[in-house]
């Protein structure tokens, strides 16, 4: 009876390991990755409604999403130094994620851009 279980053991592994195709395992490898901050990646968040991007953010980042609808983003910015911000999603927004590793050759690349075509009107007095 022990030998039976071992082996109905051995062949349930087996199977189990087999059931991985290549692309799942690439894809589990390159999120740890990004979670260790060895990907470069680009996120660009969009007003759905407007049609217009809202901002981008580039660097060694590590993208989730918390139970607040809000995307986290934490960069690497140094040897032990990183910064974490939060983008509010809702509707109406959404955001896409993109790998640009090897575009730049600093390690602590780290950009944030605010996209704003509606400025405010200044009225100016002399």
């Amino acid at each position: 009876m022990k030998k039976f279980m071992c082996l109905l053991l051995g062949v349930v592994l087996c199977l189990g390991l087999v059931g991985c195709s290549e692309a799942e395992k690439v894809n589990q490898n390159i999120s740890k990755q990004a979670d260790y901050f060895e990907c470069e990646r680009k996120v660009t968040v969009y007003n759905a409604r407007t049609d217009t991007v809202i901002f981008q953010c580039e660097g060694y980042i590590s993208i989730s999403n918390n139970s607040s609808s809000e995307l986290v983003v934490t960069a690497k910015v140094g040897k032990n130094e990183y910064k974490k911000n939060y983008v509010y999603l809702n509707d109406w927004t959404l955001y896409a994620i993109e790998d640009i590793t090897g575009t730049h050759t600093d390690p602590y690349h780290y950009k944030w851009y605010w996209h704003t075509e509606v400025l405010p009107d200044v009225e100016v007095k002399p």
